[in-house]
């Protein structure tokens, strides 16, 4: 027994000095290799040029600056003196640059275990440098290195569209090595939505170095992707031009193909990106805050605004899917309905009503009564399903970052927010486009285009990513034909015909507009007011939203003009006039060649001979309680 202990011991012993053995002669071995090796070699990343955004004629959104960044040797003695005159030096060559801040980033990135140089100037200009590049290059304690610094050529006109660049943070920098060696990232816009892409891919060389850390040999080397550019569908020709017609309205404007390319986008107030690329001064910062028409905003995605009558045409759809027969028959409209017992007046917009009225007319004259009644016969559920399904309290999917879905709402919806039931009355509501309805400017875009050609498209800036040709995600929904027509021809109407809500304005352009105007209130009218105060009467920020959506050419629509104008008043009157003006900068600019206004007419003429005929042709049901 006394044997077998012995040698247990003896094994457990061999076994322990084995394992050592192993940690200090291989493990370690593997270890101190690396470290050694770490001595020896050095990786230096090299950074990509980032790519630049040019709209559909090659200008110039977003480029680089060509310029030098200054660095300064590690392990500068401060008490010696070394640190301060190299400094000294700097500031005596740049008198613009603080140089208690360039000390300040000096500590703060010196260490004994840093030996790279420190970046104190992050940018100099190209014409600065060159006038003391001689003498500043033979200072062995100053590295000079090529550097780029984001700008945008056209300001104002395309920041809610382009975005800017920042200093990246944390989370980005962990996120994305190209990030943290930059040391920039997109944050708005394009600039963040392909701030992958736009940034490229690192670079690096691996070198041999002595114990002095200098260079000996280039053991490795790889070039960084760079310049991976983004064109864009947008026209900055037409971006301005209705920057310039907006002046100091705040107001958004979409126009795009109805194929789903974005010639332009508006959000208005606006601001300069410019601002952002070195950091924002406390004193700008709070200027952008503090105005109350919200410049920073990009309004066409996320900001949510009550649609009002635009949203009379999804309704309308939304009945013909659910509601077989209910949109051939006509409604009486009196000027208001009641709901049930209450004795509460749902009014119309017209408070002499408009009598008897059909689908066409509804949307001509845009009465409400003629949705109330279709809507308590088809419910909120169905309606809520059908505004989503065409595009309605739902993202478009736009190439552009946190874009808002907006609310359709219906039963579940409140009960999940509210924790209450639906109302009759809400639906009614809901139907002329107010209530709980919010929707974005991008989203009732893409809806007109929808109305025009019975595509759901998808709305997209980006023409062209690194050289290849985007394609745009598009969806057919089939409802009635006739319905549709009739709706059309409503819009035709809305344009084009005297009581239309929109012929002032619309009608004598050199182009056939199919549209729909919307007045959208911000605050409710009380039961006692019999006579409406006058929109230009009320106060600012109590008069109602005005909107128009158009499209064109009637015939083969091919361009979608939708403008909201916060606080504007009615549609037609304040609104009207800002989208005739575009379709007159389209038309004069060469974007109808196809469609010659005398053979419009002419096609025009013989659809209402067409649609006059058919409508004769069909008896008229009788009206349904």
């Amino acid at each position: 027994m006394r044997y077998k202990i012995v040698i247990l011991l003896f094994l457990g012993v061999w076994a322990l000095m084995i394992g050592r053995l192993y940690q200090v002669s291989i493990k370690s071995g593997f270890y101190y290799e690396k470290l050694a090796k770490e001595n020896v070699e050095r990786k230096e990343y090299i950074r990509p040029v980032r790519g630049e955004i040019v709209d559909t004629d090659g200008n110039f959104l977003a480029i680089n600056k060509i310029g030098f960044s200054l660095s300064v040797a590690p392990h500068l003695s401060i008490k010696k003196g070394e640190l301060q005159e190299v400094i000294a030096e700097l500031q005596r060559t740049f008198p613009d640059i603080n140089g208690s801040l360039m000390q300040d980033v000096y500590r703060k990135h010196s260490s004994a275990y840093n030996h790279k140089f420190i970046k104190v100037i992050e940018f100099v200009s190209y014409n600065d440098m060159m006038r003391v590049y001689p003498r500043l290059s033979i200072n062995p304690y100053v590295k000079i290195e090529a550097e780029t610094k984001r700008h945008y050529p056209y300001g104002q006109y395309a920041a809610h569209i382009v975005g800017y660049i920042g200093r990246s943070n944390k989370k980005e920098n962990d996120k994305d090595p190209v990030t943290k060696a930059v040391g920039r990232a997109g944050k708005s816009g394009l600039e963040r939505y392909y701030n992958t892409l736009l940034e490229g891919e690192l670079g690096y060389v691996v070198t041999k170095v002595n114990a002095r850390n200098k260079a000996l040999e280039v053991l490795e080397q790889k070039e960084p992707v760079s310049n991976r550019n983004l064109v864009l569908n947008l026209d900055m020709k037409l971006q301005k031009y209705i920057h310039l017609l907006l002046k100091k309205k705040a107001a958004i404007v979409v126009v795009m193909r109805s194929s789903g390319e974005v010639l332009s986008a508006v959000s208005n107030p606006s601001y300069d990106p410019n601002l952002f690329v070195d950091g924002i001064s406390v004193k700008n910062w709070k200027a952008l805050q503090q105005n109350l028409g919200h410049p920073f905003t990009n309004k066409f995605i996320h900001a949510v605004y009550p649609p009002g009558s635009v949203i009379k045409m999804g309704i309308s759809l939304a009945t013909s899917k659910y509601g077989k027969g209910i949109l051939d028959r006509d409604e009486n409209c009196t000027g208001f309905i009641n709901v049930g017992k209450s004795k509460h007046k749902f009014r119309c917009w017209s408070k002499w009503g408009h009598g008897d009225v059909g689908l066409r007319r509804s949307i001509r004259e845009s009465c409400d009564v003629y949705y109330y009644n279709k809507s308590l016969e088809i419910g909120i559920d169905n309606i809520a399903k059908t505004l989503k399904d065409i595009g309605l309290g739902v993202k478009t999917g736009i190439d552009l970052p946190r874009e808002y879905n907006g609310i359709i709402p219906d039963k579940a919806w409140k009960k999940k927010r509210y924790g209450l039931p639906w109302y009759m009355g809400e639906t009614v509501i809901a139907a002329i486009g107010q209530g709980y309805d919010n929707v974005t400017p991008m989203q009732v875009a893409k809806y007109t285009a929808f109305i025009a050609t019975g595509k759901l498209v998808t709305p997209m800036l980006a023409k062209k990513i690194n050289g290849n040709k985007v394609k745009i995600p598009t969806k057919r929904i089939h409802f009635n034909a006739e319905h549709l027509k009739q709706i059309r021809l409503g819009m035709y109407d809305v344009c084009n015909v005297k009581s239309g809500t929109a012929y002032k304005t619309m009608s004598k352009l050199p182009i056939k507009v199919a549209g729909k105007t919307g007045t959208a209130q911000v605050v409710s009218i009380p039961q006692d007011v019999k006579k409406r105060v006058k929109e230009q009467d009320l106060a600012y920020f109590k008069r109602s939203h005005a909107w128009i959506t158009t499209y064109a050419p009637f015939q083969k629509p091919e361009y979608v003009v939708t403008v909201l104008l916060e606080h504007g008043g009615h549609g037609g009157s304040s609104a009207g006039p800002v989208a005739a003006d575009i379709y007159k900068w389209l038309y004069y600019h060469g974007y109808f060649k196809q469609h010659p206004l005398e053979k419009v007419q002419a096609e025009m003429a013989a659809m209402q001979e067409e649609s006059n005929t058919s409508k004769s042709a069909v008896k008229p049901r009788e009206k349904q309680n």
